[in-house]
């Protein structure tokens, strides 16, 4: 069976329980205020589309592949985001809340999140070089070799993260951010 394509197309209010999605190929698409909570997504393909005050929460996406994805405003919760597919695998997010997603092993050079809460995410041995965390709250995300190099994390908050444990040269942090860098070594700035 062919697989469907939709392309330039706007889907707005409407809830994955009562109506699904039709499997298949979107490419410029728009999704507002789309209900995805719980529901499957596997094996679509999203290219240049936005997902705006959408539900994604505990969404499954295996082999799902986002290729340019904007989030904006949505709830993407415990999304399993190592289970997607990894060819050109670019997601940007802004004002979103992640809280226990995983991005365990996944490649996302130059990803942005801004204004995203990112509480108890799983960045272990991701690539993040190049990223950029503005104005996120990373409270018990997990770095472990992870790669941060040239990842902009100046205004970021709550962060910890072990610099023997993770590839930082040339990542940027702010001053008042020393104390999530140094915390293992058990030091108090004053």
């Amino acid at each position: 069976m062919d697989e469907l394509v939709f392309e330039d197309q706007r889907f707005e209010h409407i809830d994955a329980a009562t109506q699904s999605l039709l499997k298949g190929s979107y490419t410029e698409c728009t999704f507002v205020r789309y209900n995805f909570e719980k529901s499957s997504l596997s094996s679509f393909e999203f290219i240049d589309c936005t997902f705006s005050h959408c539900n994604l929460a505990l969404t499954i996406v295996n082999d799902t592949r986002f290729k340019n994805v904007q989030f904006e405003d949505c709830k993407l919760s415990g999304i399993d985001f190592s289970t997607c597919n990894d060819f050109l695998f670019e997601v940007h997010c802004i004002n979103c809340m992640l809280d226990y997603a995983s991005f365990y092993q996944k490649k996302m050079m130059k990803a942005t999140f801004t204004g995203c809460s990112l509480f108890e995410v799983d960045f272990t041995d991701a690539d993040l070089s190049g990223s950029i965390f503005k104005d996120c709250n990373l409270l018990r995300t997990s770095f472990n070799r992870t790669n941060l190099e040239r990842a902009d994390l100046s205004t970021a908050i709550n962060f910890s993260i072990d610099p023997e444990n993770n590839r930082l040269k040339h990542a940027k942090f702010s001053f008042e951010g020393l104390p999530g860098l140094l915390g293992r070594y058990l030091i108090r700035i004053v």
